[in-house]
């Protein structure tokens, strides 16, 4: 690898730098951390990066001192982990200063880890991007010996989709003529997701489609290893259909083997924890669980609304739960369950000691009365402070036993 090549793509990524726009996201980074992002792909890893260079610059941070390179640029495919050193003196004679390294899909490089340490060891600050194909947080965690913050970053969330579609909420939005527009956009967005790139398609279902089968074979069988695809195509099939229910993985393995192909208990439980390495997934555990059955008996939810959308013939009411679990999974990470003694709240945040119950409809007298039944019984074990139902359109509060429950629309409580 020649310097000359390498200073043209460094002043090259400045330049793209300098004139990038960008609509700010909801991420927040210590000061003083090195960071390794991590998440799903096309869920905006790269995008984050150049905001934190954006965020520096807007503070003082000199263009002089960033160094920003992504491995996936075509020149850069012969270099060996030996030579990214290279990179950091050549930028040095450039720029004549120490910088802060920005280094995007760096697992391209074989045993760049090492150089990576390095820089962390050396007081350097860095920030690095890597396809979950080749980069694992537990694996990530080992090899950087916690030198190293791992951040995940999630699809868009709703109120960064409307911004990336231009939409400035208006105040008092809710009551005036905006609500139809952002409740349009909600239809969207509720359907298809929040990859980010996903806007820009009017085929989104098959862009979607797409992503899907890169994930599925360049992030679980070739990752993996797996050999035996069609059972692992059912795992995910049947997660996606019982998004409600706790998971049995003893009922799924049973399934598979209906079809003739033999698969045992533990190969099953085997291919959900691959999903949820490859951020396909996430599971939540029962809050009234004993210990020793929260990690076997647990709720699986989708990171995206819009994959899980593929393997669904009317998916409405799976779809509502599912967005509500993953705004939840954004806020609050895995600190967050559902309730489940005789009753079940699909819902439960400690920290805010908040139950949060959710229907598609309260339109009908039985359904809102078992929905608020369960709330109000299990609330007699956990003692919260506030009550919720979200549906999908609905918005009253009612007194029940002397209990405030606030119900709300869904597209309303993911901007709130």
């Amino acid at each position: 690898m020649d310097k000359e090549t390498i200073k043209q793509i460094l002043v090259e990524n400045h330049e793209f730098i300098a004139k990038v726009e960008l609509i700010k996201r909801d991420v927040f980074f210590e000061e003083a951390g090195n960071y390794v992002l991590v998440g799903s792909r096309r869920a905006g890893k790269t995008y984050c990066m150049l905001q934190i260079i954006k965020y520096m610059l807007s503070q003082g941070v000199d263009l002089s001192s960033i160094l920003y390179i992504n491995f996936e640029d075509e020149r850069l495919l012969e270099l060996k982990a030996a030579e990214l050193s290279l990179i950091a003196d050549t930028f040095k004679e450039l720029f004549s200063t120490t910088p802060i390294y920005f280094l995007d899909e760096i697992q391209n490089i074989d045993g760049w880890e090492k150089f990576a340490r390095r820089l962390a060891d050396a007081g350097s600050r860095v920030f690095i991007t890597g396809s979950n194909a080749k980069m694992l947080s537990r694996e990530i965690a080992t090899t950087l010996g916690g030198r190293f913050l791992i951040k995940e970053i999630y699809p868009l969330n709703f109120q960064e989709y409307l911004a990336a579609n231009k939409i400035t909420l208006e105040k008092n939005w809710e009551y005036g003529s905006q609500r139809f527009e952002i409740r349009k956009h909600f239809e969207t967005y509720f359907y298809f997701g929040g990859f980010p790139e996903i806007i820009k398609f009017a085929e989104k279902r098959q862009w979607l489609d797409n992503l899907y089968q890169k994930i599925f074979y360049g992030d679980l069988v070739a990752r993996y290893k797996i050999r035996n695809e069609f059972a692992l195509k059912l795992t995910v099939k049947k997660l996606a259909e019982n998004i409600h229910d706790e998971v049995s993985f003893n009922r799924i393995k049973n399934i598979i083997q209906s079809t003739g192909t033999k698969i045992g208990t533990s190969t099953v439980v085997e291919y959900v924890s691959f999903l949820e390495e490859s951020w396909l997934v996430f599971g939540v555990k029962n809050y009234l669980a004993k210990i020793s059955e929260r990690e076997t008996k647990k709720k699986y939810y989708f990171n995206d609304n819009g994959i899980l959308t593929l393997f669904l013939i009317n998916p409405a009411t799976i779809l509502l739960e599912n967005i509500v679990a993953v705004k939840l999974r954004q806020l609050y990470a895995d600190q967050f369950y559902y309730v489940k003694a005789n009753n079940e709240v699909d819902f439960y945040i400690p920290t805010r000691k908040m139950l949060i119950q959710v229907c598609y409809t309260m339109s009908k007298m039985d359904t809102e009365k078992r929905e608020m039944n369960a709330l109000l019984k299990i609330n007699e074990l956990i003692k919260a402070e506030y009550l919720i139902i979200i549906t999908l359109d609905e918005q009253r509060t009612e007194i029940v036993n002397g209990y405030e429950i606030n119900i709300l629309p869904v597209w309303k409580w993911l901007i709130d």
